[in-house]
């Protein structure tokens, strides 16, 4: 089994699958990496492809993206200035880890809202 269990919070800070996991399966973080799966966007264009994002909390996930290495962000001086947001090697890999499941996830969802709808007559019994 993989090592996932910890003992103390202090263990659960430093175990590595928890730190790279917690912030890569965010809702936001993930459909990012997705958005900028053909080419390097900017910001406004990856906010226009997500939707219903808003400006800070988008703002706030690709910072997170390149602190941890799965983006670049480059600044072309302009006139005007542009700023581009595009997927490193190491976001690349993520990316090709994230499409199976996301294709199982499509593949999957008439179950997954059966099971929902049961679930919810269950509970309302």
């Amino acid at each position: 089994m993989l090592p996932i269990g910890v003992a103390s919070k202090a263990e659960a800070s430093n175990c590595c699958i928890r730190s790279v996991l917690s912030n890569v399966t965010g809702k936001w973080r993930m459909i990012i990496i997705l958005a900028l799966e053909d080419e390097p966007k900017r910001f406004g264009d990856i906010k226009r492809c997500i939707g219903d994002v808003t400006q800070s909390v988008l703002t706030e996930n690709l910072r997170g993206l390149q602190r941890d290495g799965y983006l670049t962000r480059t600044v072309d001086p302009g006139p005007p200035i542009a700023v581009s947001y595009g997927l490193t090697p190491l976001g690349q890999e993520l990316l090709e880890m994230l499409k199976p499941l996301v294709y199982w996830s499509h593949e999957q969802m008439d179950q997954v809202k059966a099971a929902r709808l049961s679930y919810e007559r269950e509970q309302a019994k």
